[in-house]
């Protein structure tokens, strides 16, 4: 495997050699220093400057996220911009920093001139993971006629939202919009216990084999990021 994968790689530099007419010493270098000369080929001559910083910047992100968010802040000291704003507000987000986050989407709300849209989505999943339900049915309230609601992750919390606060009809109503064949296996799992919970058997049992039976039917890097909610559901249904 590592050997075509080699071979790969000296056929990509040696045609961009070719077609943008390189120096003709590297395809010496590729050649004669075939992994390390394809690497160093790649660095210097095929990635422009903003490729490589780019690069740069995601590997700090992700190795040192609190970088990230001081610069971002740095950012807002300069321009306390909408756009400046919401990247700090995302970075939070992807820390699972959800007060942090959610301070700063509050604050773009502000800026009536933006479609609110994007924050309200946020707020949505981060008032979600905080337990706050009348905040996220708060904001679900906002977005819940737009089209980008339908099926979204967000009308998933909100019908979860409905069913903490004791609103079971209007929470299954929007929980249903979420079971779609093939897809949303965690969120069909949620919507089949909530049926069993509430002495809807057969609603329930139905959905969990719907999912077994596309299990089946699943690729294996699917099966794999599925794997822990397959096996819940293959756990319910010996029990039914």
């Amino acid at each position: 495997m590592h050997y075509y994968l080699l071979i790969a790689l000296q056929v990509f530099c040696l045609y961009h050699i070719y077609k943008n007419h390189k120096p003709y010493y590297w395809f010496f270098v590729i050649f004669f220093i075939p992994i390390a000369g394809a690497i160093f080929y790649i660095i210097t001559q095929v990635l422009t400057n903003n490729d490589v910083n780019t690069i740069q910047k995601e590997i700090t992100s992700i190795v040192n996220p609190t970088k990230k968010i001081k610069d971002l802040e740095k950012k807002i000291e300069f321009a306390d911009t909408y756009a400046n704003r919401m990247d700090l507000a995302d970075a939070y987000f992807e820390i699972k920093a959800y007060q942090n986050a959610i301070s700063n989407y509050e604050i773009t709300l502000k800026d009536k001139s933006q479609n609110a849209l994007y924050a309200h989505q946020q707020l949505v999943l981060c008032y979600f993971q905080m337990n706050d339900f009348n905040k996220v049915i708060s904001h679900a309230n906002e977005i819940k006629d737009k089209p980008e609601f339908k099926g979204s992750k967000q009308q998933f919390c909100y019908g979860l939202a409905l069913r903490e606060k004791g609103d079971l009809e209007l929470a299954e109503r929007e929980l249903k919009a979420i079971d779609r064949p093939y897809s949303n296996y965690n969120e069909r799992l949620e919507l089949a216990k909530f049926y069993l919970e509430n002495d809807r058997r057969e609603a329930g049992k139905e959905i969990l084999k719907d999912i077994s039976n596309e299990a089946q039917h699943m690729t294996k890097p699917n099966r794999k990021l599925f794997r822990q909610t397959i096996t819940e559901v293959e756990q319910l249904l010996k029990t039914l």
